[in-house]
């Protein structure tokens, strides 16, 4: 048997091969064995960057919601804040649904919800949507639900999409645009 090649081995090289399995394979086939045969080393070799799957799976979540953080923000800071600036935001959400179906899935599950790193990336989140309903005029109560409605609209329409829930002829960016739209149009209306 040949020996195995050296590779530089640190928590980046780890956690980015993690992604791509997540990616490829969906967060479910997220493990040490799978991990260790795709970067070609054993998987007690893992132990020396992480703290066995649970870490490997909290920086899992931590680089998604900055992944998916880094997305809405470059869309975000192109436009004015107002309903130009949340359709960008959204429009960035799905495309980050599906383009990393596996990252996506770690970026609504931390681990423990009670990481505080973690956490923050999730509060830089709505801090941005937060910032970009400013023209609403909403309450801060009303703000943030806001933010979870369109969560729930983003969050919907992606799993709905990723799981193959629409099935008529329709163009799926028309539709998802005018859910958006029709729930902006409501925060006027009420806000």
């Amino acid at each position: 048997m040949s020996p195995r090649p050296k590779i530089a081995l640190d928590k980046q090289t780890i956690v980015l091969a993690a992604a791509q399995l997540a990616n490829e394979q969906g967060s479910d086939h997220v493990t040490l064995a799978l991990l260790a045969k795709k970067l070609n080393i054993k998987p007690p070799s893992l132990y020396n960057h992480f703290e066995g799957l649970p870490g490997i799976k909290r920086e899992l979540a931590l680089f998604s919601l900055e992944k998916l953080y880094d997305g809405l923000e470059a869309e975000a800071l192109e436009k004015s804040p107002g309903e130009e600036s949340v359709l960008a935001i959204t429009d960035a959400y799905l495309s980050f649904a599906r383009e990393n179906p596996g990252l996506y899935e770690f970026a609504l599950s931390a681990p423990d919800p009670s990481d505080g790193q973690v956490n923050r990336a999730g509060e830089r989140i709505v801090r941005l949507v937060i910032s970009k309903i400013q023209p609403f005029n909403l309450s801060d109560d009303e703000a943030i639900h806001a933010v979870r409605g369109l969560r729930s609209i983003m969050h919907g329409f992606a799993s709905l999409e990723q799981k193959g829930g629409f099935g008529m002829p329709l163009d799926l960016d028309e539709s998802y645009k005018l859910a958006v739209i029709t729930f902006l149009r409501g925060m006027k209306i009420s806000g």
